[in-house]
C-alpha cells in the first residue's frame, strides 16, 4: 500500500478503536478476497432474525438496525471488492437510551484473509492493523572494541534493541613481555565479546520473518573483524548487504548507518520520503518557479493542473487531505504523504504548514 492509504487505514482504525458500545451491539463483518458476497447476505439475513432473541430491547434494537445497515450496502455489490471488505455498524450514541447508529465500510489496501460477523462492545480492528506492520524490515549493528548497539529500522523507526559493552580496556603503555601479556588478554576479550554480539543478534533476528536485511558499522576494522570471527549464524551473515564506516557506536551511530546506507535500502520509506523532500527544497532554491507550498499557491497549481507532485503533510486535517487527493487525481499528479517522524518531515511541515508542490510549468 502506498503512504496514502497507510494514512487513510490508520485513520479509520483510531476512530473505530475509540469506539465503546454499552453492550454487545458494535456489528463487524469481514467478507475475505474472492468470497461470494450474496453468501454473506444470506448469513446476515439469518443472523436478524436470530438477534430478535436480544432480551434487552436496546440492545436488540441496535444489533438489528447496524445488520440492516450493513445488508443494504452489500446488496450494492455485483460482486466482492478485490480485496474484500470490512463493514462497521453500531450505536455510537454516549447517552443511555438514545440510539445513533452510524456505519463504516472499506476496501482494504491488502487482501483481506479473514472470514467474520462479530457482535461485541467494540469492534474487531486486528486483520486491518496487521496490514499496517511494514512488510520489511533492517536489522542495525554498530560496533567497536568496546561497545555494540544492535537495532532495527523498521518503516520510518529506527528503535535501538540491544546495548553491550565489552570490558576490553582503552590503550595503555607497557612494554616487553607485559604488553604481548596486555594484547592477547585483549584479543581475548574483544573474541568473547564478538560472540556475545553474534549470539544477542541470533537471538533477536534469526527467527524474524519480515527481515530483509542486516547493516553493520563501526571503525576499521572492527566491524570486519566481527564478521571475519565466524560467530555470527551463517543465515544472518547472509544478510548482511551492508558494511559501513561510521564513528559512533550509539544511537546516534545507527541513524549514521541509515544514511550511509541510502543506496542499498532504496525502497525504504524513511529514505524515500528524506529524497522527495529533498528534491523539493532544492527545485525551491534553485528553480523556484517550479515549486510552491502553502495552502493558496499549492490549491492554485492544483487547479491550473501544474502540479506534477503535491507533498502532504500526515500532521493536515483528513478533510483537507481528502480535498487535495481529488484534486491531485483530477489532474493525474502525484500524492506523497510526508510523516512528521523524521528531521525532513519536520522541516517541511514547519516551513510550508504542510502542503507543497513540485511544478510541471511554472504558475504565473
Amino acid at each position: 500500500m502506498d503512504q496514502h492509504q497507510k494514512t487513510k487505514l490508520e485513520d479509520l482504525i483510531a476512530e473505530l478503536e475509540n469506539i465503546r458500545g454499552r453492550h454487545t451491539e458494535l456489528v463487524t463483518v469481514m467478507i475475505p478476497s474472492g468470497f461470494n458476497i450474496n453468501q454473506v447476505v444470506k448469513q446476515l439475513e439469518s443472523e436478524k432474525s436470530t438477534a430478535s432473541n436480544i432480551k434487552s430491547k436496546a440492545t436488540r434494537s441496535a444489533v438489528t438496525e447496524s445488520l440492516e445497515k450493513i445488508i443494504r450496502e452489500l446488496k450494492t455489490f455485483k460482486q466482492t471488492p478485490p480485496n474484500g471488505l470490512a463493514a462497521f455498524a453500531g450505536n455510537v450514541s454516549e447517552k443511555e437510551g438514545t440510539q445513533d447508529i452510524q456505519f463504516w465500510a472499506v476496501e482494504p489496501p491488502k487482501p483481506l484473509k479473514v472470514r467474520m460477523y462479530r457482535c461485541d462492545q467494540t469492534f474487531v480492528l486486528e486483520p486491518l492493523k496487521e496490514m499496517l506492520q511494514v512488510d520489511e524490515v533492517y536489522g542495525l549493528l554498530a560496533i567497536d572494541r568496546q561497545e555494540a548497539t544492535i537495532g532495527l529500522l523498521e518503516g520510518k523507526k529506527i528503535e535501538v534493541i540491544r546495548k553491550l559493552t565489552s570490558g576490553v580496556p582503552g590503550k595503555v603503555r607497557a612494554g616487553g613481555q607485559s604488553s604481548q601479556r596486555f594484547h592477547r588478554i585483549t584479543e581475548g576479550l574483544a573474541k568473547e565479546f564478538f560472540r556475545r554480539v553474534a549470539e544477542e543478534m541470533k537471538d533477536i533476528f534469526f527467527e524474524m520473518p519480515r527481515l530483509k536485511g542486516i547493516l553493520v558499522g563501526g571503525p576499521i576494522p572492527t566491524k570486519e573483524e566481527f564478521l571475519e570471527e565466524g560467530h555470527l549464524a551463517t543465515k544472518l551473515k547472509e544478510k548482511v548487504i551492508a558494511v559501513k564506516d561510521i564513528g559512533y557506536v550509539d544511537e546516534h551511530g545507527l541513524k549514521l548507518l541509515v544514511e550511509a546506507s541510502q543506496e542499498n535500502i532504496a525502497e525504504q520509506e524513511i529514505i524515500k520520503e528524506k529524497k522527495i523532500v529533498e528534491k523539493f527544497f532544492d527545485t525551491l532554491g534553485k528553480n523556484p518557479d517550479k515549486a510552491v507550498y502553502g495552502e493558496e499557491k499549492v490549491m492554485l497549481a492544483l487547479e491550473r493542473g501544474a502540479a506534477d507532485i503535491v507533498l502532504v503533510s500526515k500532521s493536515l486535517d483528513r478533510k483537507k487531505i481528502d480535498e487535495v487527493e481529488k484534486k491531485a487525481e483530477g489532474i493525474s499528479a502525484e500524492m506523497i504523504i510526508i510523516s512528521i517522524e523524521t528531521p525532513e518531515g519536520e522541516q517541511f511541515f514547519n516551513m510550508t504548514k504542510g502542503l507543497g508542490a513540485i511544478l510541471r510549468f511554472a504558475l504565473e
